[in-house]
């Protein structure tokens, strides 16, 4: 049984919600590929229209796959006043992509929201779900820096 079996499987099971089923498969895959929201319409009955809806609507979704650091700038005012806007064209810089884009390599993608809830914090820079708070510039780029190392290690 693959892995989309088993979550078809649950979804039927536990007569989950449309969103459980697709943020499961957006976690596992790190995306929702076309074909699988295919497999998931005729499978379960579900019109594709509706899907692509839910999956267009929603940001947390994706429609193509993601870096293995995902990073998640906060450009919201609170951050934006603090700095977000230079955070985001440093990353720009360093990884040569622009925002919504992920590396040639996959190890990076980054995107912008416009707020993650938690001001006081700001700015805020998620990296692969875990929350960076008071960034900066120079703290961004020397993570980024130690990310690249040890991707470079992996690859050898």
């Amino acid at each position: 049984m693959d892995k989309l079996d088993k979550i078809l499987n649950k979804f039927r099971e536990e007569k989950g919600s449309i969103i459980g089923l697709l943020q499961d498969i957006n976690e596992e895959y790190r995306y929702i590929p076309e074909d699988v929201l295919n497999t998931v319409s005729q499978e379960l009955d579900i019109p594709l229209s509706k899907l692509f809806g839910l999956v267009t609507f929603y940001k947390s979704f994706k429609l193509e796959p993601v870096g293995k650091n995902h990073i998640c700038v906060c450009v919201g005012t609170a951050c934006h006043i603090n700095g977000a806007a230079k955070m985001v064209e440093s990353l720009e810089r360093e990884l040569n992509i622009k925002e919504g884009e992920t590396t040639p390599d996959n190890h990076f993608s980054f995107e912008t929201v416009n707020c993650i809830g938690a001001c006081a914090l700001g700015p805020l820079v998620l990296i692969n779900d875990e929350y960076k708070s008071k960034m900066d510039q120079s703290k961004l780029l020397k993570l980024i820096k130690k990310s690249k190392k040890t991707a470079t290690k992996e690859q050898d």
